[in-house]
């Protein structure tokens, strides 16, 4: 397997694969394009990112946006991520339809080994992050590496998730905790 091969199946890779330095380089300088434009210029923001990201519906990014590659990037339809997102991709990150992501959300799949002699090697791995449909993070989350987030979740702002959250829940908090489900039947303005 070559290096790049390796870092998405989350296996140890070496970050300066020449391979690996050339597709960052390509992700940086598409978003650097897409974060100088005019908000205005919906359409050639958007051909901008199709360039970088995987997805086949609508969507809507708001700069500035960040990330490692890009091609390890699924949106799903009707996919909303507002200001200054950042996404480390070394790993697959997959968003499913209708989800709406917060300002200053981090999506981190990059890790690093805890033992320092490998980390003076330049090894890295990574985790993939999965998030359901219609889900709502708010602004200033972290979500770790290995997350998967269900359906229909919301994690309340500035929460770090460090574990996987089911479907149908409220979850806050420093580390990111289930609330309470939430109930289908009580009205919209009641939380």
């Amino acid at each position: 397997m070559n290096e790049k091969e390796k870092m998405i199946a989350g296996m140890n890779y070496n970050p300066l694969d020449p391979q690996l330095i050339l597709l960052r380089d390509r992700a940086s300088r598409l978003c650097h394009r897409y974060n100088k434009k005019t908000f205005h210029e919906v359409n050639l923001r958007s051909r901008l990112l199709r360039k970088l990201l995987r997805t086949e519906g609508n969507f809507w990014v708001k700069p500035p946006f960040y990330c490692d590659y890009g091609f390890n990037i699924t949106l799903g339809n009707d996919v909303m991520l507002n200001y200054g997102c950042v996404l480390l991709d070394v790993c697959p990150i997959t968003i499913g339809d209708k989800t709406l992501i917060g300002p200053n959300v981090q999506l981190l799949t990059a890790c690093h080994s805890l033992d320092p002699k490998l980390r003076e090697q330049d090894v890295e791995f990574g985790k993939p992050i999965t998030i359901g449909r219609n889900v709502w993070i708010g602004g200033g989350a972290i979500v770790c590496p290995g997350v998967t987030i269900g359906d229909n979740t919301v994690i309340g702002a500035g929460s770090v998730v460090t574990k996987s959250m089911p479907a149908n829940v409220i979850a806050y908090g420093n580390p990111c905790q289930v609330q309470r489900r939430i109930d289908f039947d009580q009205k919209p303005d009641e939380f």
